[in-house]
């Protein structure tokens, strides 16, 4: 497991923090289509924290994206690095996902946060961000809407509706609540960086064969969780 430190300069207001989201947020790339769904690797990260010892470990997990097999995988382990806010939570947990990522032994592919993207208050959620600081292809996929509005999509799998933001200007759609399982309650996707929304959406059927939660998501959380456990006896 990789021990991590809190980076020299890293934002320590949630002032200094919304400036670097607004900075970063003009490098999104939005116009590139992405991998093809089944192709090369996707990896999965994801946290977990014990609060009590101001720790948060992260976890990559790399998967073959045709068998869905598990090539590698890396977690890391870290001091919190910016207070509870929300809308802020990726200032939290990059320095250890950004660590872990690091720690594989292979190139991740296609990363899969969970999480959110353009779904975020200043369409800047932790898979943009990761995405930008990587420059890896990157989407979010999350199991609440966050404070966005959907119309219930059709029972059957695979079935989508538009996950809305509702502004001065009118409705933007900034991500589509997917059902992954028939009749079981949809996922939540929006788009990292340098990933369409529909290919998005593709890559996270792809990665539920069987579950509501893609295969990426349930095994670095299952993953960060053991590795917590091992760092806080």
């Amino acid at each position: 497991m990789t021990s991590v430190r809190i980076p020299a300069g890293w934002p320590a207001t949630e002032e200094q923090a919304r400036a670097v989201q607004d900075e970063l947020r003009e490098r999104v790339v939005l116009d590139e289509a992405g991998p093809p769904p089944g192709t090369g690797r996707v990896t999965g990260v994801d946290v977990a924290y014990d609060d009590e010892r101001d720790l948060v470990v992260a976890a990559a997990v790399v998967l073959d994206a045709a068998s869905l097999t598990v090539v590698a995988e890396a977690t890391a382990v870290g001091q919190v690095s910016f207070p509870y806010v929300p809308g802020l939570l990726a200032f939290r947990e990059i320095p250890t996902v950004l660590a872990a990522l690091d720690a594989l032994p292979c190139a991740p592919g296609l990363v899969v946060c969970d999480g959110y993207g353009r779904a975020h208050p200043r369409r800047f959620g932790l898979a943009s961000h990761l995405g930008v600081l990587t420059g890896l292809p990157t989407i979010g996929v999350a199991k609440n809407p966050f404070t966005f509005s959907y119309a219930e999509p059709a029972a059957l799998r695979g079935r989508s509706s538009p996950l809305l933001a509702h502004g001065p200007t009118g409705e933007e759609e900034v991500g589509r609540a997917l059902r992954t399982r028939d009749g079981v309650k949809p996922v939540f996707v929006s788009v990292g960086h340098r990933v369409g929304l529909d290919n998005a959406c593709a890559h996270t059927l792809a990665l539920t064969p069987e579950y509501r939660l893609p295969e990426s998501t349930r095994l670095a959380d299952s993953l960060c969780r053991r590795a917590l456990k091992e760092a806080t006896p």
